[in-house]
């Protein structure tokens, strides 16, 4: 009985650890994936949600908003929401520019949002095209 005892609370330490260790894990790696007005609304209800955890979030480079030195590799831009075109806000990156980055353009960032009201990202991702289609002029000496 007591050699039984011992195993049980062997067991119940060992599954703690497992489930401590699995929790601690999921936190590190777990981002939030928002777009421009729902950081907004987030920021609303609490100020510091962008600060304490780092958040991924989608929107459209606006045009005439780019500026990027080569020199320092310093890119600064406005996002603006997809969907309403209505939330903006400043985004600062330093790092190498990905190759499909332009206005116009979706992308994703990955960052933390300042008390400033800038959002400073670790990692810059450009969204391609869903689809590609050839243009008109691609066909007209194909086709019989």
């Amino acid at each position: 009985m007591k050699k039984q005892s011992r195993f049980v609370a062997g067991g119940v330490l060992l599954a703690g650890v497992v489930g401590y260790l699995m929790v601690t894990g999921m936190k590190d790696s777990m981002t939030y994936y928002l777009t421009p007005a729902e950081l907004s609304a987030r920021l609303v209800a609490n100020p510091t949600f962008a600060e304490d955890a780092g958040v991924r979030v989608g929107g459209r480079v606006v045009p005439g908003s780019v500026s990027f030195d080569q020199k320092t590799l310093d890119l600064r831009f406005t996002m603006v929401d997809i969907a309403t075109g209505r939330e903006t806000f400043p985004v600062h990156y330093n790092g190498p520019l990905p190759d499909t980055f332009k206005e116009g353009r979706d992308v994703v960032v990955e960052g933390r949002y300042r008390k400033g009201g800038t959002f400073e990202a670790a990692q810059v991702l450009t969204k391609c095209g869903s689809r590609y289609e050839a243009a008109e002029s691609d066909f007209k000496g194909k086709q019989s």
